[in-house]
């Protein structure tokens, strides 16, 4: 062991054991002294190594009036360079490792994601520790990315999706920062450009060891990826800053929306409700999530009936993502005719009501926990979908482990188990509809 570093787990399975676990990966979890965490899968794809660094600020951090939208921006600001790696020698340095890069921001996360060789390791992982440490951008070039997240809120705003799910987060949520979604609230963003010393302070807070992991899957040995770690981020320094994440008060009544949209659309419809955060102990949430398969997807009867025989939505399928804190069951549908939009509606809600009233029949329960599972493991088919995955979780619960877990709640999960959370959560008091109808052809 390399001193200074704390193993704080090494999870390997046995092949008796590989068939129950969903996650059925050798890796191994250490904890640095400042706070970081690190995350090593070996797996059998020759030759290629995915590393993927999860940052626990999202659009929920952002917990002060006016400054919405900071993470996402920082997914901008995190490729403008330090002054050992301008952004024309970052770049550079990826063409040359022939790396695919990106990152992504969520309610509850950043992640900045790289593909590569294993030759390339160190160089990839110096470099990104470089820009994690020494992120520097002068007023100027923040203004210039500042603007340019306004456009891709402007080109954003142009789907009628996207305006969609702005409304329906607006109209759901009072005081949680899930009401602005991961882009901000346009006046915010609009005000960005002169928000520079600010943005230097949200670098400060969250980006730290303490809210950061480090996964890296592939061709590699745990040691040496240990090694390199503790070399390049060791002397990274631990933060101070927890944000009050806002409480969100119990929602009183029934919610409406509509969204006029000024040009051709074929009308939408979100029917959501107010749910439980994730948890891979309780049933709550894992019970919504075989529902929404149950009542929702293309093997369901209410799909058959509006999609399949009647032809009046094209498109149908409910969601209970996970979150930090209580999000939204919702039901999408996008409808063919404008004058069917309350009959779907109702179709909708009868199919929930019919949860309610009665449990799933066992074999159809069944069914679904076999073919998520099945998926799940369909899903893990290479280093990089594999680190992707872990990315996920890692942001909810940062271990791996979590994965099983919640997998386990799944096969624990009765009929009546979804009975009882659709009555406690499928309610009339939780709920908010928004539809969304464009002018006439």
């Amino acid at each position: 062991m390399i001193p200074g570093i704390v193993v704080a787990l090494s999870c390997v399975l046995m092949p008796a054991a590989a068939a129950t676990k969903a996650f059925p990966f050798d890796y191994e979890q250490v904890d640095f002294p400042n706070g970081l965490r690190l995350i090593t899968i070996p797996t059998d794809y020759p030759n290629v190594v995915a590393l993927y660094i999860v940052v626990q600020a999202g659009s929920r951090n952002e917990v002060e009036p006016g400054k919405s939208g900071f993470a996402h921006l920082f997914e901008h600001m995190m490729f403008r360079g330090t002054k050992e790696y301008p952004p024309e020698k970052y770049e550079a340095v990826l063409k040359a490792a022939g790396a695919a890069s990106n990152a992504y921001t969520t309610d509850d996360h950043t992640a900045y994601h790289t593909t590569f060789s294993k030759e390339d390791f160190e160089t990839i992982l110096r470099m990104e520790a470089d820009r994690f440490q020494n992120l520097h951008y002068s007023e100027d070039v923040f203004r210039t990315e500042a603007l340019a997240v306004l456009g891709e809120y402007n080109k954003n705003a142009a789907n009628p999706i996207s305006k969609l799910y702005e409304v329906l987060r607006d109209t759901a949520f009072d005081r949680h920062t899930y009401k602005h979604t991961t882009m901000g609230f346009l006046k915010d963003i609009q005000d960005m450009p002169n928000q520079y010393r600010y943005s230097l302070e949200f670098f400060d807070r969250y980006y730290r060891p303490e809210y950061t992991t480090i996964i890296v899957a592939g061709d590699v040995h745990k040691e040496e990826v240990r090694r390199l770690v503790e070399k390049y981020w060791g002397a990274w320094k631990r933060g101070s800053y927890r944000p009050q994440i806002p409480e969100e008060p119990p929602q009183k009544g029934p919610r409406e929306a509509h969204v006029p949209w000024p040009s051709p659309t074929l009308p939408w419809l979100a029917v959501a409700f107010k749910g439980p955060a994730y948890s891979d102990t309780e049933k709550d949430l894992a019970a919504l999530d075989l529902l929404a398969f149950a009542g929702f997807a293309e093997s369901s009867e209410l799909y058959q009936k509006l999609v399949i025989r009647e032809q009046k939505v094209d498109y149908l399928e409910a969601e209970n993502p996970d979150r930090l804190d209580p999000y939204l069951f919702t039901v999408w549908a996008r409808i063919k005719n404008v004058a069917d939009v309350n009959y779907v509606r109702d179709q909708i809600l009868a199919t929930l009501d019919s949860f309610r009233k009665a449990p799933v029949p066992p074999s159809r329960l069944e069914a679904v926990k076999n073919h998520l599972r099945y998926r799940f493991a369909l899903s893990l088919d290479s280093s990089e979908s594999i680190a992707a995955t872990v990315a996920r979780y890692v942001a909810l619960r940062r271990t791996p482990e979590t994965i099983n877990r919640l997998y386990d709640v799944y096969a624990r999960i009765t009929p009546e188990d979804v009975q009882a959370a659709a009555a406690r959560y499928l309610t009339e008091s939780r709920r908010t509809i928004v539809t969304l109808k464009g002018t006439e052809r």
